[in-house]
């Protein structure tokens, strides 16, 4: 029997989280830990190979950079796909893509960088469409009042990546080859996601109706004739990327200059930190390594912050404020490496730690705000393509950063003062990314088919 005056799509609106609802949320969660493990894992091992296979600092950017240009790869197609085979499917092709070339990446022979690098091409193609699928997926099931805490926290949770990679290099030492293997272990997901089924939206989008009721009646744990009237189904334009050029001009603008200048601002800063405290101020190693730790913990709470924020404050000002406390940040730590050693390392390192906690921290919404720009037949699509793009600062910013501090490929010859127009740059992009998102619709609480 249907519910009286009440959608099926009504009844995830107005109820509390089901069991069901809650397991997918718990994958996306573990997907999203799980493949920027595997992603920060390289950097540690990387960082084992160095001298043993006489690496220059040219062969080793190379490696480094090979896994930035397979996520944008990956983050444009499987976006696309996402909205084509659908966001189940696309999910598990990623995990089972990006584990199965790091299993191959174990048996890489001795001085083998050029096959290494190659592979963290081809893991990146897994690794950079999770995080895109992921999005999506969990919209697509939720409230539309909790949709920006909720779908934000595939992504609030991944610098728990970092903190247990390093983690992993303390217990296995030197063996990169066992490293590199424990990048594999999400393998398991694979069973883990054969229980959820497709989102009911994207089904609907196809015209798979009893499909979309089933989906439904098991996210609600509820029986599929007792969740009410589905909306009509309609057959969409085809979402294909020039569709998204031509008839999301706007947004896909706003995602991919608001995803660059993030990016860029935020994940230089996260590359370079260490250096400039261990080169620049004498800091022993061991010391940067604890604060560090110190660094992923106000990265995880400022995502956490902007994915809670959203739903209240809204998204545009939410986007607004990181940028903007983040670019503060940035010019605390420009300012401070301007006074040379002579500076407070102390002073430096706040600096870090705001920069991070906010401009990196805004990636608890970032991803979602920006797939919520685009209808349900576009969604992966649109999503996929702008901060695809919009990745290509991952490849750009190390070789920024490397060109202003100066130096050969092999030494940089770090200066404090040499950082100083740098960090004012990424401030700059900052304080502008934040600005590109004031241009963007403001989607708190507008469920999904009113968008």
């Amino acid at each position: 029997m249907k519910a009286h005056g009440a959608s099926a799509l009504d009844h995830i609106d107005s109820r509390p989280l089901t069991r069901h609802q809650k397991s997918l949320i718990g994958l996306v969660v573990i997907g999203n830990i799980s493949e920027f493990f595997d992603m920060f894992l390289i950097g540690f091992v990387i960082s084992l190979l160095t001298k043993p296979w006489n690496l220059s600092g040219t062969e080793t950017g190379i490696v480094l950079a090979c896994s930035g240009l397979g996520t944008v790869i990956g983050a444009i197609a499987w976006g696309r796909l996402a909205d084509k085979i659908g966001r189940r499917s696309a999910f598990s092709w990623c995990v089972l893509i990006f584990t199965l070339f790091t299993i191959v990446s174990v048996f890489t022979p001795e001085r083998g960088w050029i096959m290494l690098a190659v592979l963290r091409v081809l893991v990146g193609v897994g690794v950079g469409g999770l995080n895109i699928v992921s999005i999506p997926y969990v919209q697509e099931f939720v409230p539309s009042k909790q949709r920006g805490l909720l779908a934000g926290l595939g992504s609030v949770f991944i610098p728990l990546g970092l903190f247990l990679g390093a983690l992993a290099q303390r217990a296995l030492h030197d063996n990169w080859r066992a490293l590199i293997a424990l990048g594999a272990i999400p393998i398991l997901l694979l069973f883990w996601i054969r229980v959820v089924p497709e989102s009911p939206r994207f089904l609907l989008s196809k015209g798979r109706e009893r499909e979309a009721r089933e989906a439904l009646a098991w996210a609600l744990e509820m029986p599929a004739d007792e969740i009410g009237d589905l909306p009509k189904a309609e057959a969409p334009e085809n979402a294909s990327y020039s569709t998204v050029f031509t008839k999301y001009g706007k947004p896909l603008l706003i995602v991919t200059l608001g995803s660059f200048s993030f990016i860029l601002g935020s994940f230089t800063i996260q590359s370079w930190g260490q250096t400039l405290l261990h080169e620049g101020y004498g800091i022993e190693a061991t010391t940067v390594a604890s604060l560090f730790m110190l660094v992923s913990l106000a990265d995880l709470l400022g995502r956490l912050g902007s994915a809670w924020l959203a739903d209240h404050l809204g998204r545009r000002w939410t986007m607004f404020l990181f940028g903007s406390v983040g670019a503060v940040g940035s010019l605390i730590v420009a300012f401070s490496a301007r006074a040379g050693e002579s500076g407070s390392w102390m002073v430096f390192f706040i600096g870090i730690l705001i920069a991070m906690a906010f401009g990196d921290g805004a990636f608890g919404i970032l991803n979602a705000f920006g797939a919520e720009q685009f209808p349900n037949e576009a969604r992966g699509t649109g999503l996929g393509l702008g901060y695809g793009i919009g990745a290509t600062a991952k490849i750009f910013g190390p070789l920024i950063m490397g060109a202003m501090i100066g130096g050969s490929a092999v030494k940089q010859e770090v200066t404090l003062h040499a950082v100083f127009p740098a960090f004012l740059f990424f401030s700059a992009l900052l304080f502008v990314g934040g600005l590109v998102y004031l241009l963007a619709r403001e989607t708190k609480g507008s469920s999904l088919e009113e968008i």
